[in-house]
């Protein structure tokens, strides 16, 4: 089954190279030229990635990433042609897997796109034995990659799911931002560890009663965070 990829950008050139390098890795790609464009196109078909350009007439691209997120996981990269570090957190903070900045190499692009789908898809070595895990009030369904807590379903994003399914499968070992940079994000990521710590804020908002008063995910000062359990 060919991947299926949705290009947002309102420079046609831009969108024109982009699908077109990308088919020629067998890809599938839609493109929408607009933010509302975009969320239509979002909500009316599966992709295994979306690319979303900040800066889009009608809905900006953390305008899009943020109504997607309301009702799918899909992994979302923005592309942005700002260095500020502050625009790069706050496509995060919305939901956003991963970033490029423009100007972008196009086999840098193929190649983080292929590094997220192979993680989103592939990277959960799992026994047929585990794929509900329960702790506590929360039930983790690592087949289909939702999580409940009381019984209620919490939309975590691609990379959300993967800390928590990591932190749970591992209780009680710490693990530096360093290191889980390096085992969810991949180490061909060229992030910084700024980005665990947004993910994890957000997962605690998702999951914990009292996100300032953590259940599940702990800090570890100095060291870094772990799953705990009794």
């Amino acid at each position: 089954m060919a991947k299926k990829v949705l290009v947002v950008d309102d420079e046609k050139l831009i969108v024109k190279g982009i699908r077109f390098s990308l088919e020629q890795d067998g890809m599938e790609v839609d493109c929408a030229y607009d933010g509302e464009e975009a969320l239509r196109m979002a909500q009316e078909n599966t992709y295994d990635m979306i690319l979303l350009d900040v800066m889009l007439p009608k809905l900006d691209g953390f305008e899009v990433c943020q109504q997607i997120r309301e009702f799918s996981n899909m992994p979302i990269v923005m592309l942005t042609a700002k260095g500020d570090d502050m625009d790069k957190i706050l496509g995060l903070e919305y939901g956003a897997d991963d970033y490029i900045t423009k100007p972008f190499n196009i086999l840098e692009v193929k190649a983080r796109i292929k590094a997220i789908m192979r993680r989103t898809n592939a990277n959960q070595p799992k026994k047929d034995n585990e794929k509900i895990i329960e702790s506590g009030d929360l039930r983790l369904d690592c087949e289909s990659r939702r999580a409940y807590v009381l019984n209620k379903e919490v939309n975590l994003t691609a990379k959300e799911f993967d800390l928590i399914e990591l932190f749970v499968t591992n209780p009680n070992k710490i693990y530096s931002r360093e290191n889980l940079l390096n085992l969810v994000w991949g180490y061909e990521y060229p992030g910084d560890v700024r980005t665990v710590d947004v993910h994890v804020r957000r997962l605690r908002e998702k999951i914990e009663n009292n996100p300032s008063e953590p259940k599940y995910v702990h800090t570890k000062w100095g060291v870094g965070y772990y799953y705990y359990q009794s």
